[in-house]
């Protein structure tokens, strides 16, 4: 079994190839980035969604937005650097 190298459920033994890796960033970064545009979709256009929030997490309505924006530049950022950035440096690779 080599380093990039596992056994599958059937005990045979499969590859991860770069190209397999590409894919895989490709489709992590995909996902995350649809998750946070509809996180910013429900800040910014849906009325009830500050309410709802408020209710479940008990946080002051003036932190919201201070908060809100935080965990978005967090969530932003942590797709860049364990997403985008495995997944260019895959492609430059290839």
């Amino acid at each position: 079994m080599g380093l990039l190298s596992a056994r599958n459920n059937d005990g045979m033994e499969v590859e991860m190839t770069t190209e397999t890796l590409r894919h895989f960033f490709a489709w992590c970064s995909v996902i995350n980035y649809v998750i946070l545009i509809l996180w910013c979709v429900l800040t910014l256009w849906v009325p009830g969604w500050r309410s709802i929030v408020t209710k479940l997490f008990g946080e002051a309505d003036k932190k919201f937005g201070e908060l809100n924006f935080a965990g978005i530049m967090c969530y932003k950022l942590g797709i860049i650097l364990f997403n985008l950035v495995p997944y260019l440096a895959l492609r430059i690779m290839a």
